[in-house]
């Protein structure tokens, strides 16, 4: 990316605009390669750069925002210290540091105030979607679409709104090469430093280290580098082997210096001139070996033992348990046998080709599930586009879902809209609530799933698509088909598997619920629920399920005082209180009640030197009931 510090003139930016707008070429020298590959995607994705802002460009609730969070826990937390140690790096430059997963969703955002203000104008900020098919190039979206660092400054942002901005960004990646997000550095464009793009790579870099340290349980972790001075360093490079000494993870630094494209199940000795008795030595005497790679370059190689395995000195290592994944859903599975069970088999059914219907009462967390399967899945890098069919006019769904053709209607955009079938391309697509949805659209509908082609409005050409279905609704569709609200043919299309999600009353995780909850809103500092209030929280029956609880507990959480570490009832307001207030009230009494009963049992034994028959006599209870109060 080194040809992009210099940055086009400014006519040449002026003049690739022309070009893109009149005929959709760029001529050669215009803009960096990388740079006129986005911005010919960005048109291609109906983007107007002299438009308003693209009204369907997504932005997160504070709920989805926080299901978003929760999905990405792990790269959250080890990117937090980053993020922090940068924005003190760049403080006063104007200046945003930000974080974003993998499909372009802004998680966090740290930086100069008076510019976050500016910079919300344009949306950046979290919750917002800065993928490319929304925002058009930019360091964020474009460093997702090519898998690498970017520089985008000034005018090279495809969207003219842009242009006070420059950005760096860098991509995250997982010990298995898989794509977790985007570090970013965002800025006002005159106040753009050279070294920022480099700031930004080292940062991404450590927080992959980070995740090194915490995801990788194999057995063998390796360290290497060019230079002994490099062990120990950000510059080193990380690998880890599995029991049968192969390759089971190795980040960038380790693949590139090993000459592989990608972490690959092959053992050490193909790579390096090393064999399992020098392994087993170096990892017991703990000092750096120089050993020559089969395309000839000397490396310094470290070798440690895991701690829970340090004990075992020999390569040849017995069979571990398999490690569970540490992903979107293994992120939802808080300790409930039935969320547990439904999840075992989700991920069963995951990157099966598998449409699949995700049932259950609302606000169970339907949607919430439907993006930690596409996070968890192989098209994780690809969009996931939402429909609610509940929440649209008739006569907008249509032309949601399938697009439409330049002038189809009154009100069409000049140059048409893909529909959010084609925006899923890749990816995942999720309707909810698609029992709503009209019966001709049910027919429409159908005959995309079995064509696998899509037909806008207006006319033209049926294009080809490829996606992941998703499903969900909170009526019992096959009730809806016997009434003849619902199509029998595309019920069966739709519902290749069913995932049920049990309502909030029927689980018995809600503690961890409630914390993890707090967690999210509140982050290291999360307050706790007075042990009085969290006996009546579990026992109400919710009917909002989780969504409702995080209601409730984003409410309480904002009533806090400073310093405050306790919600009580105080916090929970007045309607609300008096809701539960007398279930805890019965609770109580009974409590009190039952501590009378026992003390006058126990006098009662007393008195009678522990003979139970005249206890009991002396009570007015039978014997029988005064063992089951003893054994109670």
């Amino acid at each position: 990316m080194a040809a992009l510090d210099a940055g086009p003139p400014a006519q040449h930016l002026a003049l690739a605009r022309r070009q893109l707008e009149q005929d959709g070429q760029l001529g050669e020298g215009l803009l960096h390669p990388l740079l006129a590959q986005s911005w010919r995607r960005s048109r291609a994705f109906g983007l107007e750069p002299l438009g308003a802002a693209p009204a369907a460009a997504p932005h997160a609730s504070a709920a989805q925002l926080a299901r978003a969070r929760a999905a990405s826990g792990d790269l959250l937390a080890q990117a937090r210290p980053v993020l922090e140690f940068v924005q003190q790096q760049v403080q006063g430059s104007s200046s945003l540091v930000i974080l974003a997963d993998a499909q372009g969703t802004l998680l966090e955002a740290l930086g100069d105030d008076g510019f976050a203000d500016r910079a919300a104008r344009v949306a950046l900020r979290p919750g917002a979607s800065w993928h490319e098919q929304w925002r058009g190039t930019n360091a964020i979206g474009t460093a997702l679409a090519e898998g690498q660092a970017v520089l985008v400054r000034g005018g090279e942002h495809y969207l003219p709104r842009n242009g006070f901005l420059s950005c760096a960004a860098a991509p995250i990646h997982a010990p298995d090469g898989r794509l977790l997000g985007v570090l970013d550095i965002s800025g006002e464009r005159r106040r753009w430093h050279p070294h920022t793009l480099g700031l930004a790579r080292a940062a991404a870099r450590m927080v992959e280290q980070r995740l090194f340290a915490t995801r990788c349980s194999a057995p063998w972790l390796l360290a290497l580098h060019e230079q002994a001075e490099g062990l120990g360093s950000v510059a080193e490079g990380r690998l880890a082997l599995d029991e049968d000494g192969l390759l089971a993870a190795a980040d960038r630094s380790a693949c590139a210096a090993l000459g592989l494209a990608a972490p690959a199940p092959l053992p050490l000795a193909e790579l390096l001139e090393l064999g399992p008795d020098t392994l087993a030595e170096m990892a017991r005497d703990g000092r750096p070996r120089r050993l020559r790679h089969h395309q000839g370059r000397w490396l310094w190689l470290q070798v440690q033992r895991a701690p829970r395995l340090a004990a075992r000195a020999s390569p040849a290592l017995p069979p571990a348990a398999p490690a569970t994944p540490q992903d979107a859903l293994a992120a939802l599975d808080s300790g409930d046998p039935t969320m547990h069970a439904l999840i075992q088999r989700a991920r069963r059914l995951l990157d099966r080709g598998i449409p699949l219907l995700l049932q259950g009462e609302t606000g169970t967390g339907k949607e919430w599930l439907a993006q930690a399967l596409h996070a968890s899945s192989a098209r994780r890098h690809k969009p996931f586009v939402a429909l609610n069919c509940a929440a649209l006019p008739e006569g907008l769904i249509e032309a949601e879902l399938f697009g439409y053709q330049a002038g189809a209607f009154t009100g069409a955009a000049p140059r048409g809209a893909p529909g959010r079938i084609r925006e899923a391309q890749g990816g995942t697509l999720f309707l909810d609530e698609v029992g709503d949805m009209p019966l001709a659209l049910q027919a429409r509908l159908l005959r995309v799933l079995q064509d696998q082609r899509v037909q806008p409005l207006g006319g033209g050409s049926a294009q080809a698509v490829d996606f992941q279905l998703l499903c969900a609704s909170h009526r019992q569709l096959p009730d809806e088909v016997q009434a003849g609200r619902f199509r029998a043919d595309l019920y069966y299309r739709i519902a290749g598997q069913t995932l049920a999600l049990p309502p909030l009353r029927q689980r018995s995780d809600f503690d961890a619920l409630a914390a993890r909850m707090l967690r999210e809103l509140a982050g290291a500092d999360a307050p706790q629920l007075a042990p009085e209030v969290a006996d009546a929280l579990r026992r109400r029956p919710w009917p909002g399920n989780l969504r409702e609880l995080h209601h409730v507990l984003r409410g309480a959480w904002a009533l806090l005082e400073p310093g405050e570490r306790e919600i009580g009832w105080a916090h929970l307001g007045a309607e609300f209180t008096s809701s539960i207030q007398p279930v805890a009230q019965a609770m109580t009494a009974a409590l009190s009640l039952r501590a009378v009963s026992d003390q006058a049992l126990r006098q009662a034994l007393e008195d009678c030197g522990g003979n139970r028959t005249e206890a009991a006599r002396r009570l007015g209870i039978s014997r029988s009931s005064l063992y089951r109060r003893l054994a109670a």
